[in-house]
This record gives C-alpha cells, structure tokens and sequence, in this order.
C-alpha cells in the first residue's frame, strides 16, 4: 500500500458486478441495433466488426507477419508496420487453439478485453470515489457516442484494459505489476506512453514524498531500516524499468526491420501521414468547416467538443484526481488532439481516457439513482444508433 491508496481491498468480482451486468447490457443494445440497421442496408453487422478498416490490417499481420504495404498514387505507402503487435499476436493465439478464423478470434480478444476494460475502470473510480462512481463510470464509458468500438476488433479495449489495470495497481502500490502491464499496453498502441508517463511519474512522486516525510537518519546507523527502505525501492524501480520496454522495443525493431535506426517507426507512420504537429493540422481542419453554412455547424460541434474535453481535464485537475490519472489521461488527449492523422478517428483515439469521465461519473452518483437510470438510459438509445449510423458509413471509425 502506498500514499496514492484511498481503499484497502482490490475489488471482486462480485463487487463489480452492478458495473459489469449495465456495461453488458448497453453493449448489447449497441449490438442489436447494429444488427438491425446493417440488416436494413442489406450489409454484415460481424463484417462491420470485424473485418473492414484496421480490423483487416490486424488480421493481416496475424496471418502473414509483419512487410505488408501498400503504396497510393499520391506516393504514399501504408505498411502494416504502423500497427502494434499484441492484437495480432492475440488473434494467432486465440486461433490457434479454436476453429476461428482470425478475424473472428480478433472479435472474441476485443470484447473480452472490453470486459476487462469496464472491470479495470470501475477498480479505478472504486479506489479513488467508492463503487457507486465506479458503475457510473463504467456506464459513462459504454455509452460514448463511439462506444460501438469497444465490440470491435481494434485495439481500443485492449488498450484500456491494460491501461486501467496499469493505473489501479499503481494506485495500490503494485509497482511491478503497474510496470508490466504498462510494456503490454506499450505493444497494443503508440498513446501506450501515456501509461508508461503515469507510472513513472506515479513513482517519482511517491518516492519524493517518502523522502520528504523520512525522519532524520540516526548517528547510527540502523540495518534493518535500511533494508526495509530498499525493499520499497525496488519494486518501484523495477516497475519503471519495465513499463517503456514494450514500446520501446517495438519502435527499435521497426527502426532495424526498416533500416532507418530509432526514428525509424515516425517514418512509417508518416506513410500513413500520421505525425504530432501541435494540432495545427486539426485546428485548420476546423477552421476549414466554416466556409459554408451547413459544414460550419460540423466546426461549432468540434469546438465545442474540443472545449468540454478541456474543461473536463480542468475539472479533474480541480478535483485533486490522483497525479497517475491526470498525466495518463492528459497524454493521451494531448496524443489525440495533437496528432496530424485521420479526423474522423479523433473520438475513437479520446476513448482510452477514462479519467475525463469521473467528474460526470461522480456528479450521476450524487443524483437519485431514478434520475442517473433515466439519463444513462436515453444516451445509451441514441448511441446505439449513432452507432449504428457510424458503423454503416462510408468511413472507418
């Protein structure tokens, strides 16, 4: 146990299972509306979710490894190098020992994880707010606009699952464990760095407190408190030593398969004109919205939308959320909102920050539970056909 920790015992199942039943239920309402509005425009709900856009680059990677590429007519060159490892390695297990086909071994790994996620969420705002915040953020979370995703064969859930379960064991004191699970979500996704960020950060912290409240060391020296004092250090050490080795050793080896050295995976992801350029990219992207009437409705909604994602990280700043949480969820928006790469997937990309999601959360937990059933209830309807909608489209998500 450290000073992070606000709880003693780690949650059971059985105390998640309010959270976990309302995350199952919303996500198979998502499901069937899915099905249902694909069915309407004669198209595959399980195609949808499993084999179109980065679901099929995944299942590549499975099947065939890694040297996959395709190049544009503009010059540009995709190559299946840009997406982390885990899943694939996932889905070839997951096939392996099942009659799956990859693709659909890759849908079974998202939504496991996606339970995972939810799990890892609740042991989160448990820790921090009490259970009652924790199934109202895991409900938050199911029932994002883009939620839809989290019963995909991306990396989104997995993501947060190891995301979530990195934070919860720093929160109590798991260094090690915060730091493999940390170089898992590092091989899942390159926003893998903000959990790596949170745990470092997370142990420095910790380790300065200490330091600060240690009292003065005795004219004699005391043996057994030193021992005791390296055995706490340790395990944080050895929890940061682990938590960049996942990304970081992914990155290399791109950079040695691709000959370019370290840099070399910012090369591939510039085939895909993906890159951290400050959000300028983003920012004209807006401003493009407003030179016709009905787009510069599009551009208000992403102001706005920008503008409450801020304030929401204000408020957590505000709130005195613990540091791991505040420096996780600020790079991952700073990772989303920065980036030069496709719009569209910016709300998919903001998923991972659960934390945002605690003011709400504990502001729903606060009102009658009539009041927070009816509200969660009639935002889960519209993102089920949202959903629907977006997943029918033209676009990946």
């Amino acid at each position: 146990m450290t000073d992070l920790a606000t709880r003693p015992a780690p949650p059971l199942l059985r105390r998640a299972a309010p959270a976990l039943l309302g995350y199952i239920a919303v996500r198979a309402l998502g499901l069937v509306a899915l099905a249902v509005w694909s069915a309407a425009r004669d198209k595959s709900a399980l195609t949808l979710l499993s084999a179109r856009w980065d679901s099929l680059w995944y299942t590549r990677v499975a099947e065939l490894g890694y040297g996959y590429e395709v190049r544009l007519p503009n010059g540009d060159v995709h190559s299946n190098l840009a997406f982390f490892p885990l899943l694939p390695w996932l889905e070839r297990a997951v096939s392996a020992v099942t009659p799956l086909s990859y693709a659909h071994a890759g849908l079974v790994v998202g939504t496991l994880a996606s339970l995972a996620a939810a799990w890892g969420i609740f042991a989160v705002a448990d820790q921090v707010y009490g259970r009652r915040v924790g199934v109202c953020a895991v409900l938050l979370w199911a029932v994002l606009p883009v939620g839809v995703v989290q019963s995909m064969a991306y990396t989104e859930s997995l993501f947060t699952a190891l995301a979530a379960w990195s934070l919860y064991a720093v929160l109590t004191g798991r260094w090690v464990t915060a730091g493999t699970l940390a170089a898992l979500a590092g091989l899942t996704r390159p926003v893998g760095l903000a959990v790596v960020a949170a745990v470092w950060a997370a142990a420095i912290a910790s380790y300065l407190r200490e330091r600060r409240h240690a009292p003065a060391p005795p004219f004699v020296r005391n043996r057994s408190a030193e021992v005791s004092n390296s055995a706490h250090l340790w395990p944080r050490a050895l929890g940061m030593l682990l938590a960049p080795l996942g990304a970081t050793g992914y990155v290399l080896w791109v950079g040695r398969r691709t000959g370019k050295g370290p840099l070399g995976y910012l090369d591939v992801q510039a085939g895909w004109r993906n890159g951290f350029d400050g959000g300028y990219a983003f920012a004209r992207f807006v401003a493009d919205k407003f030179t016709s009437f009905p787009s510069a409705l599009a551009g208000v909604g992403l102001i706005i939308g920008v503008a409450s994602i801020i304030w929401l990280y204000a408020v957590c700043v505000r709130q005195g959320h613990p540091l791991p949480l505040l420096v996780y969820a600020g790079v991952v928006t700073a990772l989303a909102l920065c980036a030069s790469s496709y719009f569209g997937s910016k709300p998919r990309l903001l998923m991972p920050a659960f934390p945002l999601l605690l003011p709400l959360a504990r502001t729903l937990a606060g009102a009658r539970t009539p009041r927070s059933a009816t509200v969660l209830s009639g935002v889960a309807v519209v993102s089920a056909l949202y959903g629907a909608f977006w997943l029918n489209g033209s676009g990946p998500p």
